[in-house]
């Protein structure tokens, strides 16, 4: 378990480094243009949480290939990405990152009209709200607590903590498939002798009382 969180956290913070400083800005920008209060602070959650997430959606739409029609069909979150590299290390999960927010970026003013990125799009809020939203709100929440003492503190535990955030909860999801998978194995071996034909014993009332009248 802790080897796994170790791996899973280093390729984690090179994949949240880009939507995690975007959360930042925009949460910043809020700040400093509505002010450290009730409005300024909702103000700068929606900013941080919309450029975020605007980030994560170039990022997604980067990896994907408009020609190739099944690929865009089925669409591998942030998490699936996550899993698949996670034994590369941070700084391949960083360029990556960076490369893939660079090429999305360039491909969403190239097939905007596409039929395909309306599946996209969907499937990157779906991702957003799922996935992500913990890590963003968290980091926000720890810039926010401490907007007031030091930025350049906030930042950092931000972005540490966010991403730590969704390494337990990309840890957890996969521990649970492995489990829902050893316990579907097992009950397979436990029936393997078993046939789908196999016809039960269970005698209704009206053939118990017919077999009953005929002896």
């Amino acid at each position: 378990m802790s080897k796994n969180i170790r791996r899973t956290f280093i390729a984690a913070l090179g994949i949240e480094v880009l939507c995690i400083i975007c959360a930042e800005i925009g949460e910043n920008i809020g700040l400093s243009i509505f002010g450290f209060n009730l409005y300024g602070i909702a103000i700068a959650y929606i900013l941080g949480f919309a450029l975020a997430g605007f980030s994560t959606f170039l990022t997604i739409l980067g990896r994907y290939d408009f020609e190739n029609i099944k690929e865009v069909k089925h669409i591998r979150g942030c998490c699936s990405f996550l899993e698949e590299n996670s034994g590369k290390g941070f700084i391949f999960n960083l360029i990556t990152t960076f490369v893939n927010f660079k090429r999305g970026f360039v491909q969403f003013f190239n097939n905007w009209d596409n039929p395909q990125m309306k599946n996209i799009l969907k499937t990157s809020l779906i991702i957003l709200i799922t996935a992500e939203s913990a890590c963003i709100l968290t980091a926000e929440t720890v810039t926010l607590l401490f907007y007031q003492y030091s930025i350049f503190l906030a930042i950092p535990l931000a972005l540490v903590i966010g991403t730590f955030t969704l390494t337990l909860v990309e840890s957890t999801r996969k521990i649970r498939n492995q489990q829902k998978v050893q316990n579907f194995n097992s009950e397979n071996s436990e029936c393997k002798d078993c046939t789908p034909d196999s016809q039960s014993n269970f005698v209704s009332l009206s053939d118990f009382r017919r077999l009953h009248k005929e002896s």
